[in-house]
């Protein structure tokens, strides 16, 4: 029976599929790199081979639990499904620095793309982190910038008043990435207009801040290869 799991040396990926619950005892920091896509092979992430059903009470998962869930029974690539889908509960080092890092990249881009109102200059990264504690703004250490800053934004409005110059964009992505596009469109500011073409493509204008340019460019780029079209709307 295993009494201790979080520690620094060893820590849990947990994963459910239809009601049931999967755990696997891994590395800390290999299994955060694996999650963040900076490494790809899973070898020498694994403390065991074991899939649990409840890891702190050594219960392991049945044979028919995990041909239910996962179609095998071969732990690597039950263990690759997990830690690519499931959560990692991550020590508290590190999500002290993840937090601390993506908390840092927020306040940069409020302090670079809005204003107070009153005196059309910047508020200082000092009143804003001010605000962002004053209205206990959570931070996920796992989501993009661009992911979070609207509704940090909102929270923290109440609080210190902001503005912010937008622009809009007419932007046409090729019908194999308009999918996975339109989520990230959606977090980086408001879909004006959606069209979506005969032949799978989508043309949207999207109304952003107008600081956030470079950022729309250079993550849809990412998403679609660069095969997106991105230009300012007239």
């Amino acid at each position: 029976m295993i009494t201790s799991i979080v520690d620094t040396k060893v820590t849990i990926v947990r994963f459910s599929v239809e009601g049931e619950k999967f755990e696997i005892l891994v590395k800390p920091d290999p299994a955060l790199e694996f999650k963040l896509g900076k490494r790809k092979d899973i070898s020498g992430i694994m403390i065991s081979d074991e899939i649990y059903s409840d890891s702190n009470k050594g219960t392991r998962a049945s044979t028919e639990k995990l041909m239910k869930a996962f179609k095998t029974t071969d732990a690597t690539v039950v263990a690759t499904i997990m830690l690519q889908k499931g959560d990692l509960n991550l020590t508290t080092d590190q999500r002290r620095k993840m937090v601390s890092e993506k908390r840092k990249q927020i306040v940069d881009f409020i302090s670079k793309t809005y204003v107070d109102p009153r005196s059309h200059l910047p508020h200082p990264p000092l009143r804003i982190e001010q605000s962002m504690d004053d209205a206990r703004v959570s931070i996920d250490p796992f989501k993009n910038t661009d992911e979070q800053i609207k509704e940090i934004i909102e929270q923290i409005r109440s609080i210190i008043p902001l503005k912010s110059e937008n622009m809009l964009l007419e932007i046409l992505v090729p019908a194999q990435f308009a999918a996975q596009s339109y989520s990230v469109l959606k977090s980086f500011g408001t879909l004006k207009k959606e069209e979506w073409q005969a032949n799978g493509s989508l043309k949207v204008i999207l109304d952003i801040p107008a600081a956030a340019r470079a950022n729309v460019m250079d993550r849809l780029g990412s998403v679609t290869k660069g095969t997106a079209s991105i230009e300012v709307a007239k």
